[in-house]
């Protein structure tokens, strides 16, 4: 089993590639929390927004971990 994916000849780390995965569905959150207000709860906001990284990251690689080959 490796850890990499190969694209055209370049080997990305799976992390690299489940981050990317991360970051985009934390956008569409992010933009989701926006229009609802539920920012107007929130102290700090950029470090919620890391919270909510960190925790959509680790959701992502508990159920992509099971599907890499």
């Amino acid at each position: 089993m490796t850890s990499e994916l190969d694209i055209y000849g370049v080997f990305i780390p799976s992390l690299a590639a489940w981050m990317l995965i991360a970051f985009l569905v934390c956008v569409a959150l992010s933009r989701l929390l926006t229009f609802t207000g539920f920012y107007r709860f929130v102290w700090h906001r950029p470090l919620f927004d890391l919270a909510l990284y960190i925790v959509v990251l680790g959701a992502v690689v508990s159920v992509g971990l099971p599907l890499t080959p």
